[in-house]
């Protein structure tokens, strides 16, 4: 297995700006980063920093206070985790979140926020500590004759705005 990131939590400041909880101080010192569940798992789970409940229809962004350092040539794919989306269809907004590797150095310190969309018929209820979205490492290539140079500072598009 080849080691390519490495998680760690954003600065306290970060997340607190970030923060929807009205606790931010407890709410951050409790933050988990990532795991895998087994040895065999594609996926590092992305667990709540705190509880949220999800009307039908409804959406909810929220700051984890997580960030990623990434080797070049990999990126972190984030999905939801696969048994909120087939019992609640709840799924990230964007579909699949990409985090590129120079991400990690933007303004913002990398800051990882997840979008959620509540496609379902029903209240979603995730609790604190919960994992709800996994984030996959994949390697990618660049055509031959590139010779991009640019480097990113934000996220959620911020790539398209030179």
């Amino acid at each position: 297995m080849q080691r390519v990131a490495r998680f760690e939590k954003v600065s306290f400041p970060e997340f607190a700006k970030n923060c929807s909880a009205n606790d931010a101080e407890s709410v951050y010192s409790a933050i988990r980063l990532p795991k895998r569940a087994t040895s065999g798992s594609a996926g590092y789970d992305f667990y709540a920093p705190y509880s949220f409940e999800m009307e039908p229809g409804s959406e909810l962004k929220i700051a984890t206070g997580i960030r990623a350092y990434i080797q070049p040539g990999w990126v972190l794919a984030v999905f939801p985790r696969s048994g909120l989306g087939f019992r609640y269809r709840l799924s990230l907004n964007n579909t699949v979140g990409i985090i590129d590797s120079d991400y990690y150095f933007s303004d913002n310190e990398g800051h990882i926020h997840i979008k959620l969309y509540n496609g379902g018929s029903v209240k979603v209820k995730v609790a604190a500590g919960e994992a709800f979205a996994q984030g996959i490492f994949l390697p990618y290539g660049v055509t031959e004759d590139d010779e991009v140079t640019a480097s990113r500072n934000g996220g959620f598009g911020s790539t398209d705005r030179r």
